[in-house]
């Protein structure tokens, strides 16, 4: 079987990036179609001589302005063209995976398409007053927020169009596949996304233990005995955007005086900083080999956002680390409340610190953890996508 690969944007980190490495690792001859690719950010998971990039990118590496190069903001009105513009006709298959634009490629029923989804585009259907009054702010805010949401009511209609196009769709959990009956009135199946191999080779380990440690044979991050103040401080490990609230949690530990470390860079970085006490502190990008110990000496992660499915809770249970969730999205479906985790049930500064109170009232096994983390492996992610591509 000829297969090809089709992700929106290659220009960050993310959970559907990570889920995307690991497709091209199963399928290593298939090319990888993208809107627009940052080989300097991503070039190491998918090398240049793998990747296919849409007219777009000649725009991008003519901007002018390099914070904007890869900003897909500049670039929403022209997707919807850019992704029906690519001709399959070569392939038996195309796999895609779809948060907003690449579901809708143009196939005809040859080759197959099988669309894997992380969700239908959430500035679209459930965050779109968010959004919109987000661009209302500002000098420029009136001219914004009319411009965005008539963009947005035409892009509606060209998702809700194009949603019939795959002949399969592959939901990453149940709070996605419930919205894939919501907006698009369709079927699919879900497949949870995995844990990386690195993950379940960690277990319930102290940051000391060998698995933890770097090439140099030093631990990664601070051991728990270095102090009571370093050990129980509380960790978040996400992009820096608005919508993963990482606000809330930066505030609860300013009420409760706890230490926050937080991993991981974007453009929300300075306002997060604005707003952050003596007790706060941004460690920017984190590698992955370096996660394990960060995840491992932390008293719990937050984990404030409602995301679709989300990879860091699963991380942090594989190092023996329980989780503090809002109580909505994929969190609902990996975290077991008074098990492994504990939920808060609003998005406001207010439940999230009564929940932290409670959760240090209790103890958490770290085994426990650590085998509901594995429940999740990369093994049954690849059955299911082989199942579903070859059914």
């Amino acid at each position: 079987m000829k297969l090809a690969l089709v992700h929106e944007l290659l220009t960050m980190r993310g959970g559907a990036e990570r889920v995307l490495k690991i497709l091209a690792a199963m399928f290593p001859d298939a090319p990888i179609y993208t809107l627009l690719y940052d080989e300097r950010n991503l070039g190491d998971w998918f090398p240049r001589h793998r990747v296919r990039v849409s007219g777009l990118q000649r725009w991008a590496a003519r901007c002018p302005l390099p914070a904007a190069r890869f900003n897909h903001h500049c670039y929403l009105p022209f997707f919807p063209r850019a992704v029906e513009a690519w001709d399959f006709s070569e392939f038996d298959t195309v796999l895609s995976t779809s948060s907003a634009f690449v579901h809708g490629i143009i196939t005809n029923g040859a080759p197959r398409h099988v669309s894997y989804i992380h969700s239908p585009a959430r500035y679209l259907w459930d965050r779109t007053h968010d959004v919109l009054d987000r661009a209302g702010r500002g000098v420029f805010g009136p001219i914004r927020r009319p411009l965005a949401s008539m963009l947005f009511h035409r892009l509606r209609i060209w998702d809700s169009e194009v949603a019939e196009r795959p002949d399969a769709l592959l939901a990453a959990s149940r709070t996605v596949q419930r919205r894939i009956e919501l907006y698009w009135r369709r079927p699919s199946t879900v497949v949870y996304p995995p844990l990386d191999d690195l993950w379940m080779t960690v277990g319930a380990d102290s940051p000391t233990s060998p698995r933890l440690r770097g090439a140099s044979g030093q631990p990664h991050f601070a051991k728990a005995s270095r102090g009571k103040r370093e050990a129980r401080s509380y960790l978040i490990v996400s992009q820096l955007v608005p919508y993963k609230r990482i606000d809330l949690a930066i505030r609860a530990c300013n009420r409760l005086g706890h230490e926050l470390r937080i991993a991981g860079t974007g453009p929300a970085l300075r306002a997060l900083q604005s707003i952050a006490g003596p007790t706060i502190r941004f460690l920017g990008f984190v590698p992955t080999h370096d996660l394990p110990g960060l995840y491992a000496s932390a008293r719990a992660t937050l984990f404030p956002g409602d995301e679709d499915f989300g990879l860091v809770p699963l991380e942090s249970m594989a190092c023996g680390t329980p989780v503090i969730a809002l109580r909505a999205g994929g969190a609902t479906e990996t975290v077991i409340e008074g098990e492994t985790g504990e939920f808060f049930n609003e998005a406001t500064e207010d439940s999230l610190a009564t929940t932290i109170e409670k959760f240090e009232q209790k103890k958490y096994s770290k085994e426990a953890c650590s085998a509901r983390a594995k429940t999740f492996s990369r093994q049954r992610f690849e059955e299911g996508i082989r199942e579903a591509l070859y059914m």
